[in-house]
């Protein structure tokens, strides 16, 4: 689950197999009961037919949680102070960095810092699209040293400026779980 919509549609999901009294977050169930194997694979094929999957390998969970942090810190932070991000995922998931950091890469193929990166280009593109900040205070926002550092890394990764997408516009998003 990449976005609020998204619990909605899995709270909804639950309520209709009347699996009561459960929390929701970004990437996560936690019920207060098991629920029974029967309703268990209704639920994994309502939620599959709508995009989602459960996951019951305890890697392939760490790394949801992973990119869920990644997720809330880049687009759903409105702390402006920044934080070493590293030691926020190892603080808050309970595990050395370096471990958590290997674990993704072999697992995604790309490093926490690239598949970062790729978020903050998305939420990037976002307040581009909005226009209401100018890109220093976005540069600011997202945590980038320089006006010169965001539009560097934003041309590295899009192959355009972010001026020139400006101009281009919306056709150039992706969805969240699509980055």
């Amino acid at each position: 689950m990449v976005c609020n919509r998204c619990i909605l549609v899995v709270k909804q999901e639950l309520g209709k197999l009347n699996i009561s009294e459960c929390n929701v977050t970004l990437g996560e169930v936690e019920t207060s009961e098991d629920i029974p194997d029967e309703q268990l694979q209704q639920l994994a094929a309502n939620l599959s037919a709508l995009g989602f999957e459960l996951l019951d390998d305890s890697k392939q969970q760490l790394i949801e949680k992973i990119k869920n942090a990644v997720i809330q810190y880049v687009h759903y932070n409105e702390d402006e102070s920044h934080y070493n991000f590293s030691e926020i995922l190892s603080r808050s998931l309970h595990k050395d960095y370096s471990y958590l950091s290997n674990l993704f890469s072999e697992v995604e193929g790309v490093t926490i810092e690239k598949f970062m990166i790729n978020q903050k280009i998305e939420k990037v593109k976002e307040l581009l699209i909005y226009d209401e900040l100018s890109l220093s205070e976005i540069a600011y926002k997202l945590g980038y040293s320089s006006v010169a550092h965001l539009s560097t890394q934003f041309k590295k990764v899009t192959g355009l400026t972010p001026s020139h997408f400006k101009q281009v516009g919306q056709n150039k998003r992706k969805s969240l779980d699509k980055v």
